[in-house]
């Protein structure tokens, strides 16, 4: 008969337990959009996320509007399983529409992500809270 894990210790099954570091891109309805922020290459923002996440080993997913519009471009780092363990949930980060900005969440995802490795201190600044939707359902 298989051992149990201690009460302390979370075991994740399967692929759960496995999962890397993943960034949701918004590309909704003000995310992504060229007329909102014309000065923004937001082809190139995911073709550099996803050339990233081939290399570091971290994964890239889009995404319908994910709720603070206002706060285009939105993406959020969810933790890896590792990060999970580790007590943290996912980070959503706002104002994502520059050069510097991308580069930090690929060096922050590449280098682990929430739980696993601290984020970039400028990175930090552009931090916001997820829609009220979205907070309860990690209540839950």
């Amino acid at each position: 008969m298989p051992s149990a894990l201690p009460a302390s210790r979370t075991a994740l099954i399967g692929a759960a337990g496995q999962r890397p570091c993943t960034l949701v891109v918004c590309r909704g309805c003000c995310c992504g959009n060229p007329r909102k922020h014309p000065g923004t290459d937001h082809a190139w923002q995911l073709d550099r996320l996803r050339a990233a996440a081939a290399e570091h080993g971290f994964q890239v997913r889009t995404s319908d509007c994910l709720g603070p519009c206002d706060q285009a471009n939105v993406i959020v780092v969810q933790p890896s399983a590792a990060g999970r363990r580790a007590g943290a949930r996912a980070t959503w980060v706002g104002f994502a529409t520059d050069d510097a900005c991308t580069d930090e969440i690929v060096s922050w995802a590449a280098a682990g992500g929430p739980g696993v490795a601290q984020p970039p201190v400028t990175l930090e600044l552009q931090f916001i809270r997820p829609p009220r939707e979205a907070r309860a359902r990690t209540r839950r």
